[in-house]
């Protein structure tokens, strides 16, 4: 069974409070212990000092050790807290047996620590539940590292943004290649920034020449740039260099392309001038090379932009990607060759591990078919570049000397020829090639450090294969080839995209990824994917890409996924939900998942969940296309539901330019000069007269005659107008409209009985998506989905926390709101077999939440299902509803939300397998006849 982090919280509430109020300290570690599902048995031979399950050093003092998971210590109060804690974490039982955690309390304050991470949470006792989130790596829900960004980067973003914005007032920018000019010149300011800071040039250097040789108006700054950039491309022995001045001669050759092409320099002014020589002064040695692309982000035109989906990412983000694709797995070995005895190095061939291992990373190649400006390449070749100086610290220490071993001539064995990228943005691809060389010259700095010797930075060398083109119309194979066996990561952010925004070449982009596929609904995105896909499968190489979280929602998870497990591909590892932040000028915000794949057969799969506001990572079997654990189904789409049910159908479709409906003075008014209408004014359902209980009416001339409502002047300026408005609109329908403007375009509307409302959108906050159940004398639009002669049992069903999550599972977004879908959400949903009785029970619960909505008659249902304001009485008769619908499908319920979700996914896996065989069946017996 999965472990429930809602019910841990509170029972560990409910402990904590019992050991304060009872003085029940003896028995805490062990009821403490059965939150975390230990077994009975195990915690038995806990409690008689069994030495085979309690390794504690002093049992008898009431010290509690769990192998592998936790060392308990009570003490007196007054006694030293951190001193205790201190002597165990450091006692050789820690390591021996594994222990994850340890904790010391005198039942006022409790500290505990995290072996692995060597983190201590400090709190009071009373407050532990609090920290809930802390304790959960017992439980197998591991906690993931964080990165946090450096807020030099920021503030260098935010002050180019400045200069460019000032620059841009200066000058006009209107042709393609005036933007690129700028462009160009960014690209080269961000080198000369950086250059002076990092020994590339001397301290200050661009800054003085700058400050000291142009007019404070500015007039000048353009001309002495111009200069400058020339000299940057001249070769140390070029005779041109004799006839520069010695403050532009001193500088050196850069080569690399980047200074080679004459381009036009904009033109300063006095203030501009102050902006340019404040970015100098920042201490660029502390900014991230990865920053750049924020930078270019500040100051590239907003639509472009916004078509390119350049979503400048942080560092802690980027990490998501890379340490479970790859870093984890190589960071892992280097501690086993770390651990392993230096007495039997030879026998444990610790030296040809070691040497196995940097050999391995020096063959990686990392792959970003949408690279941007490079920024997911420059951190994980940053991150291999930090795990071959460890190998090589560990080899040092390993031959037992301090000395330098390396020699003068030393090259990286990590080198920019091994990372991959494809840019549709000619500069980004540029400013992603600058930033490889500042990275490489970054961590060559901090090998030198380290080591005492290093490569040097000019002149600039090639940077790493970044290819300028459409990654979706170019053979990844060309730019990255694939032999199959070569260890190959594919990572990045591609644009994400979705139909209504999507432009013509992107529509044709995914028409020559996806083929014949119909593509309906999928996300720009998704081509990524599925061209990665097939570019990992049957080979050794994997792919982790960052994407729209729309892509594990509603009909897009049939559209993609079963297509990639058929290629043999797994999910690996994946993120859930969650917010997309980076640190560029303007930050990019949008809700996101990562996933990983693979052809690897591996039983460690992950799954990182954000908990309490930190992420934490579960080992599972296997991970669903909806990143829970669970099967590969995919819910497919259906026209008709999967079992036995009434219907569902859109609401009423009026189409009428608001003439068929009324406000209540239009009401009043209408009545007063024609009051036969009274007998068609109906009360009218949108979504939100539905759930913000507004007042509107509608005509609804179902059964009535044209001719006869022609001879009321109001109502016949009223159908004049339905009639103009659907002449405009009918031009390419089949079905001519406008000679029927009396009646709502599409209707649906019973003529008897009652019918559940369901709105077609629902915000994500609400727990249970409000439903209605009406008289079919009152009109739903096509805002709400109904299900005519939709009974109680029924409603009930529905209002369930099951077909709630099932929901949440399957249905697509608006937005971030749930969009309830009839073919995805409804048809799909698998009701359980029940008998009379039971289903005599369900329509009671049901009728008790309409009571409980009736007792609390001034609120909206807005209000009623806002978790803030939600009132008790229907709180508790949704849970009584709840725990009985679980109990429908199996007699213990479920714990979770996962649960009840594997349960649901793996019924309506049988029930599409027994419709297939029905099928099957009635199509034998057709040709037997």
């Amino acid at each position: 069974m999965a472990f429930n982090q809602t019910q841990f919280f509170e029972d560990l509430e409910k402990l904590t409070t019992k050991v304060i109020d009872k003085n029940k300290k003896e028995d805490f570690i062990f009821d403490f212990l059965t939150l975390l599902d230990v077994s009975k048995s195990t915690i038995t031979s806990l409690k008689k000092n069994d030495g085979r399950f309690n390794v504690a050093a002093n049992p008898e003092a009431g010290e509690v050790a769990n192998k592998q998971r936790i060392y308990f210590k009570p003490i007196d109060a007054g006694q030293d807290l951190a001193k205790a804690l201190s002597e165990v974490v450091s006692s050789p039982i820690i390591n021996q047996h594994k222990i994850r955690m340890v904790m010391v309390t005198d039942f006022n304050t409790v500290l505990i620590n995290d072996t692995k991470y060597d983190e201590t949470l400090d709190c009071d006792f009373a407050d532990l539940y609090k920290n809930y989130h802390f304790l959960l790596p017992l439980a197998g829900l591991e906690r993931a590292r964080e990165y946090s960004e450096h807020p030099a980067d920021v503030q260098a973003s935010e002050k180019m943004g400045r200069l460019f914005d000032h620059i841009r007032k200066l000058n006009e920018f209107n042709t393609h290649d005036d933007l690129h000019a700028l462009n160009i010149f960014l690209t080269r300011l961000l080198f000369c920034f950086y250059a002076e800071d990092t020994g590339i040039f001397k301290p200050d250097q661009f800054h003085d020449v700058i400050d000291g040789t142009t007019n404070i108006d500015g007039s000048d700054v353009d001309s002495v740039l111009y200069e400058l950039f020339d000299i940057l491309n001249l070769p140390e022995s070029s005779s041109e260099r004799d006839t520069k001045p010695t403050h532009l001669s001193a500088f050196p050759y850069v080569n690399g392309s980047l200074f080679e092409y004459p381009f036009a320099i904009p033109e300063f002014d006095a203030r501009t001038r102050r902006i340019l020589l404040e970015c100098a002064r920042l201490s660029w040695a502390e900014i991230n090379p990865d920053i750049f692309g924020s930078m270019f982000q500040a100051v590239i035109d907003p639509e472009q932009r916004g078509s390119l989906g350049q979503h400048y990412t942080s560092v802690s983000n980027i990490m998501k990607v890379i340490q479970p694709l790859f870093l984890d797995e190589l960071h892992e070995e280097l501690d086993a060759v770390r651990a392993l005895s230096y007495d039997n190095r030879h026998k444990n061939n610790k030296a040809e591990r070691l040497d196995a291992l940097l050999k391995r990373i020096s063959q990686i190649k990392v792959f970003d078919p949408a690279c941007g400006s490079g920024n997911f390449l420059i951190i994980a070749y940053k991150e291999l570049r930090k795990l071959e100086i460890d190998i090589l610290k560990a080899q040092r220490d390993l031959l037992g000397s301090k000395d330098n071993l390396l020699g003068l001539g030393f090259q990286s064995a990590i080198s920019l020829d091994s990372l991959y990228g494809i840019e549709y943005d000619d500069f980004a691809s540029q400013i992603a090639r600058l930033s490889l060389w500042l990275a490489e010259h970054q961590m060559n700095v901090l090998f030198e450090q380290e080591f005492g010797a290093s490569q040097p930075m000019l002149p600039l060398k090639d940077s790493g294969h970044i290819v300028y083109g459409n990654s979706l119309r170019i053979d990844w194979n060309e730019v990255c080839p694939n032999n199959g066996s070569d260890e190959i990561y594919i990572i990045g952010n591609p644009p994400f995209g979705g139909t209504t925004n999507r432009t013509d070449e992107q529509a044709e982009d995914m028409k020559i990824v996806f083929g014949k596929k119909v593509l309906k609904y999928l996300d720009y995105v998704a081509s990524w994917f599925w061209k990665g896909s097939q570019y990992i499968a049957n080979s050794n190489a994997e792919l982790a890409l960052v994407s729209t979280n729309s892509i594990t929602q509603g009909e897009q998870v049939a559209m993609l996924f079963p297509d990639i497990f058929k290629l043999g591909i797994h999910i690996r590892f994946a993120y859930q939900t969650f917010p997309w932040t980076n640190n560029a000028k303007h930050n990019a915000a949008v809700h996101v998942v990562i996933i990983g794949l693979s052809t690897k057969s591996t039983s460690k799969k992950l799954i990182f969940k954000l908990i309490d506001k930190s992420w934490h990572s579960e080992t599972i079997s296997n991970i669903s296309p909806y990143l829970i654990a669970g099967s590969n189904t995919a819910v497919v789409a259906l026209r008709s539901p999967i079992q036995e049910r009434s219907k569902m159908v859109f609401g009423n479709k009026p189409t009428d330019g608001g003439f068929l409906f009324l406000e209540k003075d239009e009401k009043e008014s209408l009545l007063k000069d024609e009051p036969f209408s009274k007998k068609y004014i109906k009360k009218v359902l949108g979504a939100r007269e539905f759930l913000h209980s507004e007042e509107r009416w509608c005509l609804w001339f179902a059964n009535a005659q044209l001719n006869q409502l022609m001879q009321y002047p109001l109502i016949k300026d009223r159908l004049d107008g339905v009639k103009c408005i659907r002449a405009a609109s009918d031009a390419k329908s089949t079905r001519d409209f406008a000679s029927s403007p009396h009646l709502f375009r599409q209707i649906a509307q019973p003529d008897s009985g009652q019918y559940i409302l369901i709105p077609s959108v629902s915000s994500e906050r609400r727990k249970y998506v409000p439903i209605g159940f009406f008289d079919h004398d009152v009109i739903s639009t096509n805002a709400n989905h109904m299900i005519p002669n939709g009974d109680i049992y029924l409603f009930g069903i529905l209002n369930s926390i099951t077909h709630n999550d099932w929901m949440r599972l399957v249905a697509g977004r608006l937005k971030s709101d749930y969009r309830y879908s009839s073919t995805v959400v409804y048809n799909t949903f698998p009701v359980p077999d029940t008998t009379d009785e039971q289903k005599k029970s369900i329509e009671n619960l049901a009728e008790e939440i309409l009571l409980a909505r009736a007792s609390n008659a001034g609120m909206t249902l807005a209000e009623l299902y806002d978790p803030d304001k939600m009132p008790d009485d229907l709180k508790q008769a949704h849970s009584t509803l709840d725990e009985a619908v679980d109990k429908l499908y199996r007699p213990q319920g479920f714990a979770n939300t996962e649960e009840r979700l594997a349960h649901l996914l793996a019924r309506y896996e049988q029930l599409v397998e027994a419709e297939k065989q029905s099928k099957a069946k009635k199509k034998t017996q057709k040709k037997s006849k």
